[in-house]
């Protein structure tokens, strides 16, 4: 029998299914930060994070448990999957829908580290505070928007896993990013922001 370390993702799923509980906490902790990552970019608020994060799991548990888990691509996709559709059910509760106001707390704070940028300080000063405009512009964006850039170049999904994980078309999920670059860019026009890297 294969150890447990050395299976894949749909493996570990697997023999969850087949009655081993270790096989899900190592699933839980590989998939655990990128998929709270996620949904707090989204959400941006952690309490409301955590709930959709736990909901998440517990559909995850379910599903598996009642054999609706199929082998046909990542695990990690399809778990991201069950975590748009809460996140989309969360909006959805919600009373009044406005878009999630740019708060501290948010998991971006670490691009743009001194480790990507190479040069003097003026342009690590340039290239930090493009990177700090630049999440700015994002939080600022329509939380469908913000969730097609979130995956395409923080998680770098295709198209095509974006695209499923959201459940619309692949033209549906290439036309939000169209849209989110455009006004990204028109944000950043209006409010006079160069986002010219040094």
């Amino acid at each position: 029998m294969k150890n447990l370390k050395d299976m894949t993702d749909e493996e570990l799923a697997l023999s969850y299914v087949d009655g081993n509980n270790k096989a899900f906490d190592l699933l839980l902790s590989r998939n655990q930060q990128n998929l709270f990552s996620y949904i707090l970019f989204v959400v941006h608020d952690r309490e409301t994070a955590d709930d959709i994060f736990q909901e998440t799991f517990i559909k995850v548990i379910t599903r598996l448990q009642e054999g609706r888990y199929v082998v046909s691509g990542k695990f990690s996709a399809w778990v991201m999957r069950i975590a748009h559709n809460a996140i989309m059910d969360w909006y959805r509760d919600q009373s009044s829908r406005c878009i999630v106001k740019a708060g501290k707390d948010n998991d971006l704070s670490n691009i743009g580290g001194d480790d990507l940028m190479e040069g003097n300080i003026e342009s690590a000063y340039v290239n930090r505070q493009v990177m700090n405009d630049v999440r700015r512009l994002l939080d600022m964006l329509p939380p469908i928007q913000r969730e097609v850039v979130y995956m395409r170049y923080y998680q770098q999904l295709s198209f095509k896993e974006i695209a499923d994980t959201t459940s619309v078309s692949i033209n549906t999920a290439l036309g939000r990013m169209r849209y989110a670059l455009l006004n990204m860019r028109r944000m950043a026009k209006s409010n006079g922001i160069s986002l010219q890297l040094a």
